[in-house]
């Protein structure tokens, strides 16, 4: 009796494999279908995504915008991918759409600060303001710009630390931007006793002046007279350099003056340096 019922069942199986033979191979060939669209788009996604960074490397786009453009194409690719997958094994995608939409708008909710970081890093793409390898500052924040993410920019400081600035930040304050010019402004001022011959003084540092290679003499050099102290007067010194050679050449013409007016025994009553070191590292 047992045996029976066994054979009946296998042929109840058997039959009903047989009437739903054609439902079967279309649902194995779907399967296949997904899964090889699912591995490709994988794939595809990493193949394109990195092509697309190269390219736009090759054609000097700026590598912040590069790495953006890039990984927001890959996890597009992604998402694609996952819902052409679904839809291949017969899956109402546009109900899980919507599911996913009303989800999005209760995490989107939860997560305003973070969804402002991805609002301005795209801001701060499409704008430009400042490009991988600028030296930045962001509201008191200062560094070199290593990298702009989807919710922040990474910098580096001068000492090598490592900073994270979240976007919303950046893009809701001050950009100072130390390389967006070819040229920066050396302007030093100097303090001497009131007997001091003022036009020593000039011709003194004019001579420096005009000695310096990385002075750019087309842009004018300034020496003059410009504060009287209870106990010195001021002597304002400026001059226009490459910006990359604006540290070396403040250190050297520091340097300089001493020795000149040491020579010409001149004592220096205050000095005050109108830069900072720490913004001009690069």
């Amino acid at each position: 009796m047992k045996k029976l019922s066994v054979i009946n069942e296998i042929n109840h199986v058997s039959n009903w494999l047989t009437g739903h033979q054609q439902l079967l191979i279309q649902y194995v060939i779907n399967m296949i279908i997904a899964i090889i669209i699912l591995f490709s788009g994988i794939f595809l996604s990493k193949i394109i995504s990195r092509s697309l960074n190269k390219v736009m490397k090759s054609r000097n786009i700026d590598i912040t915008v590069t790495n953006f453009i890039s990984t927001i194409f890959h996890y597009g690719s992604l998402i694609f991918t996952i819902i052409a997958f679904l839809n291949c094994l017969g899956v109402q995608t546009s109900s899980i759409i919507a599911v996913i939409g009303a989800a999005g708008l209760a995490v989107g909710l939860a997560l305003q600060g973070s969804l402002s970081n991805f609002a301005a890093g795209v801001l701060l793409v499409t704008f430009r303001h400042f490009h991988a390898g600028d030296y930045v500052d962001f509201g008191g924040t200062s560094g070199t710009v290593m990298v702009v993410q989807l919710f922040s920019t990474t910098l580096r400081t001068y000492d090598g630390k490592i900073i994270i600035v979240p976007n919303s930040k950046i893009i809701s304050g001050n950009i100072t931007n130390f390389f967006a010019e070819p040229n920066r402004l050396l302007d030093i001022t100097i303090s001497v006793n009131y007997n001091t011959d003022f036009n020593l003084i000039k011709k003194v540092v004019n001579n420096l002046l005009l000695k310096d290679t990385r002075i750019i003499k087309e842009m004018g050099t300034t020496v003059r007279l410009s504060g009287l102290r209870p106990t010195s007067i001021d002597f304002i010194i400026r001059a226009w350099v490459p910006r990359n050679e604006l540290q070396n050449a403040k250190f050297d013409l520091l340097e300089n003056i001493k020795i000149s007016l040491d020579i010409h025994k001149i004592g220096i009553i205050y000095p005050s340096i109108n830069i900072s070191l720490t913004k001009d590292s690069k």
